[in-house]
C-alpha cells in the first residue's frame, strides 16, 4: 500500500524528536504529514456542594494555553520544512482520547508514534486503542533507544500465515519495497495445508517478490522461548531497522490475561514496530 498521508501523534509535553522523525519519514516517502498535538486534560476536581473547583478551572485554562503555544511552535517548525503538512490540536480527557485519535486516524495511511509520545504511558495506551483497534490504519511505534531511520535497510516481517500478518505485509508494502532486504521470519513453523503449505514461507516470499521486495525466509526454532523473545533477538541478529507484524492474533481478552506476542513486543521491543490489526 502506498503511504500518502502519515498522522504523527505528538505529546504537548515533549515532541521535538518525534516531529523531526515524522518530517524525515514523510520527506523520504513523499507523504503528507498531519501533525496532531494532544494534551490530556487534568481530571476535574469537585469542591464543596458538588461544584467544580476554581483551581481546576484555572489549571485547565493553563493547559489549553500551553497547547496553543506548543502548536504554534510546531507550525513554525513545519513551515521551515519542505513537505506537505498541516497541524491540528486536541485538548481532551483520558476517557475520550482514543475516540479523538481514531477519528483522525481514519484518514491516514499510517500513524506514527515516536519515542517521546511512546514514553507517555497514558497517551501510548490511548493511541494504540484508538488508532490500532478502532480503525483499519496501521501504526509505527518506536520504544527504542534512538529515532527511527527514514530509510530502511533491513526489515523483519513476522509471519504466521494469519489474517493479521497478511494485512501487515500488504499495508507495509511501500516500506518493504524500499528496504535492502526483508527477512520473512517464522517461529516453529509447521508444514501443513491451510497454514504455511508444504514449504513454510515460500508463498509469502513469492508474493512479496512479485511486488519487488527482496526477501529471505528464516525459519527459527524457539527452543522453548516465547515467540516475542525469539523475534526480538532475531531482529537484533539481522540488524533490522523495523519489525512488521500483525496485532492480536488471539482474542484481546486472552492477550490481556496471558500476555502474548503482541503485548510482549509493544512493551519490550527496543526497535520500531509496524503493526496492523
Amino acid at each position: 500500500m502506498a503511504i500518502r498521508t502519515a498522522l504523527s501523534i505528538l505529546s504537548v509535553h515533549q515532541f521535538e524528536e518525534d516531529l523531526k522523525t515524522a518530517i524525515d519519514f514523510c520527506g523520504a516517502h513523499g507523504a503528507h504529514l498531519n501533525a496532531l498535538v494532544i494534551s490530556l486534560g487534568t481530571a476535574p476536581t469537585i469542591g464543596n456542594y458538588n461544584t467544580i473547583s476554581s483551581v481546576w478551572l484555572d489549571e485547565r485554562q493553563r493547559e489549553i494555553d500551553a497547547l496553543s503555544e506548543k502548536t504554534d511552535e510546531i507550525r513554525t517548525a513545519l513551515d521551515r520544512s519542505e513537505i506537505s503538512c498541516e497541524v491540528q490540536e486536541v485538548y481532551t480527557e483520558f476517557a475520550w482520547a482514543d475516540e479523538d485519535i481514531a477519528e483522525r486516524a481514519l484518514y491516514a495511511d499510517v500513524v506514527l508514534i515516536g519515542r517521546q509520545a511512546a514514553q507517555d504511558e497514558d497517551l501510548r495506551k490511548r493511541i494504540i486503542n484508538g488508532a490500532l483497534f478502532q480503525t483499519p490504519t496501521p501504526i509505527v511505534i518506536n520504544r527504542g533507544a534512538g529515532a527511527m531511520n527514514a530509510f530502511l535497510r533491513s526489515v523483519l516481517l513476522a509471519w504466521d500465515s494469519s489474517d493479521e500478518a497478511s494485512r501487515a505485509a500488504r499495508q507495509s508494502l511501500d516500506l518493504l519495497r524500499q528496504a535492502d532486504i526483508v527477512y520473512v521470519t517464522m517461529v516453529d513453523p509447521v508444514a501443513r495445508m491451510r497454514t504455511h503449505g508444504e514449504e513454510p514461507g515460500a508463498d509469502i516470499a513469492a508474493y512479496l517478490a512479485r511486488h519487488g521486495v527482496k526477501v529471505q525466509v528464516d525459519r527459527i526454532a524457539s527452543g522453548g522461548r516465547r515467540a516475542d523473545e525469539v523475534l526480538r533477538q532475531h531482529a537484533v541478529d539481522v540488524s533490522a531497522d523495523l519489525i512488521v507484524m500483525g496485532a492480536y492474533n488471539h482474542p484481546r481478552w486472552q492477550q490481556t490475561i496471558f500476555g502474548g506476542v503482541t503485548r510482549g513486543m509493544i512493551e519490550e521491543s527496543r526497535m520500531p514496530i509496524f503493526m496492523a490489526h
